[in-house]
C-alpha cells in the first residue's frame, strides 16, 4: 500500500505509517522548515514543499479519477489551530480551510483509503463547518466511514491527547483500532518510562552526546520559581507571594498548569508547539529546574530515539508538539493494513 501524507509537518504520522509496514511516497507541507527534519529521518520518502491550495494531484504524479487507486492512501492532519481553544484571527480562518483543500484531492482521485487526525473541537464548529462538508463529499463518492475520539495514551503514548480520528473506506466499512493500554489492557505508559532514562541537563544546557537533549534557558527569576514548585506533580500554587505573577495574584484559580511539574508516573499532559516552555503549560521536568528538553518532549510524542530534528529550538518545538505520536501512527496503520486484508 502506497500513502500520502498531506500537512507532514516533521512526519510523526509518516514514520508511524512506515513502522506499520506501509510505503509513504510523499510528505506535503508549506513548512520548509521541516523538510530537513522530515528527509533525514525517513530516506527514501520525497518531501513536497507546496501549499496545498496551489497545487493538484499532477504534483504529486497522480491522476484524476482514474482506476489503480485501490492500494493508495491519503492521510491529512490540517493544522488545527480553528478548532482548537486557543484561535488567533483571521491566520486561523485561513487554515480552516485546508481541510477542505484536502477534500478536494480526495474527491479528485478517489483513494481507497482515507485518514484524517485533528483536535476535537472541529466537530464542534458551528452550521455547515468545513468538517462536515467534508463527511458530505465522503458521502457522495461511497465512502463509508468511522469518526471517533481516541486518546494517545490507549495507544502507548506517554501523553493524555485526545483526538479526533476519522477512516473513511471507499465501499467497505472501516473500524478503529481497538486500544492497547488501559483498564483491561496493558498499564498507561508514564512520563518516567518516557524520559527517565535521560541524563540531567540544567536549564539552557545541551548535552554534548544526546541530539535535541537540550533545555530552554530561564530567567533567575523562573529558576526561582521553578525550586519552590514541588517536585513530581507540584504548581505554582505552592509559590510565596514574592513569586506570584500579578495576574495570578488574590483569588485567581485559573491554568494552574503553567509552571508546573510533570508527574513521574502518570501520563504527560498534551504537548504543544511551546513544549518546551514553563510558561505555556505543565511542561517543567518532574525533579529537575528546568522545563523537559527537545529529546524529552519527542519521547513523549513516542519519536524514536535515534529521530533528529533540525533547526532553531523554538521550530523543532512546534515540530515536535504538533506531530501525530508515532505509536499512535503505528496502529492507525496496522488497522489500516488489517482492513486491506479483510
Amino acid at each position: 500500500m502506497k500513502a500520502y501524507d498531506f500537512f507532514c509537518g516533521a512526519g510523526g504520522l509518516t514514520r508511524g505509517l512506515l513502522d506499520a509496514g506501509i510505503d509513504v511516497v510523499t510528505g506535503i507541507d508549506s513548512d520548509e522548515r521541516c523538510q530537513t527534519t522530515y528527509e533525514y529521518n525517513n530516506p527514501g520518502v520525497r518531501f513536497l514543499p507546496a501549499d496545498v491550495r496551489k497545487i493538484g494531484p499532477k504534483s504529486l504524479g497522480l491522476k484524476e479519477r482514474t482506476k489503480g487507486y485501490d492500494d493508495v492512501l491519503f492521510a491529512g492532519c490540517a493544522p488545527c489551530q480553528p478548532f482548537s481553544l486557543q484561535r488567533k484571527g483571521n491566520r486561523d480562518r485561513q487554515d480552516a480551510t485546508l481541510l477542505g483543500q484536502f477534500g478536494r484531492f480526495v474527491e479528485a482521485v478517489l483513494p481507497r483509503y482515507v485518514l484524517i487526525e485533528n483536535v476535537p473541537g472541529i466537530v464542534r464548529v458551528r452550521g455547515f463547518s468545513t468538517f462536515h462538508r467534508f463527511l458530505k463529499m465522503l458521502d457522495k463518492n461511497g465512502y463509508k466511514y468511522v469518526p471517533s475520539i481516541l486518546d494517545a495514551k490507549h495507544y502507548g503514548v506517554p501523553q493524555n491527547r485526545r483526538r479526533l480520528v476519522l477512516l473513511a473506506l471507499r465501499h467497505q466499512q472501516p473500524s478503529l483500532p481497538e486500544p492497547t493500554h488501559g483498564a483491561r489492557y496493558r498499564p498507561i505508559r508514564t512520563v518516567r518510562q518516557a524520559i527517565s532514562r535521560f541524563p540531567e541537563i540544567a536549564a539552557g544546557e545541551h548535552h554534548p552526546d544526546i541530539p535535541n537533549h537540550i533545555a530552554a534557558s530561564v530567567s533567575r527569576l523562573n529558576l526561582d520559581r521553578l525550586r519552590a514548585t514541588p517536585h513530581d506533580g507540584g504548581d505554582r500554587t505552592s509559590w510565596p507571594d514574592h513569586l506570584r505573577l500579578e495576574c495570578h495574584k488574590g483569588n485567581y484559580k485559573g491554568h494552574i498548569d503553567v509552571y508546573g511539574r510533570m508527574s513521574w508516573d502518570r501520563p504527560a499532559p498534551a504537548l504543544t508547539g511551546r513544549c518546551h516552555s514553563i510558561s505555556n503549560g505543565k511542561y517543567g521536568h518532574p525533579e529537575q529546574d528546568r522545563a523537559i528538553s527537545l529529546r524529552e518532549a519527542a519521547a513523549i510524542q513516542s519519536f524514536p530515539d535515534a529521530y533528529e530534528f533540525f533547526g532553531y529550538n523554538t521550530n523543532i518545538a512546534m515540530q515536535i508538539g504538533n506531530a501525530v505520536p508515532v505509536r499512535l501512527a503505528k496502529h492507525l496503520g496496522k488497522q489500516i493494513l488489517r482492513l486491506a486484508n479483510e
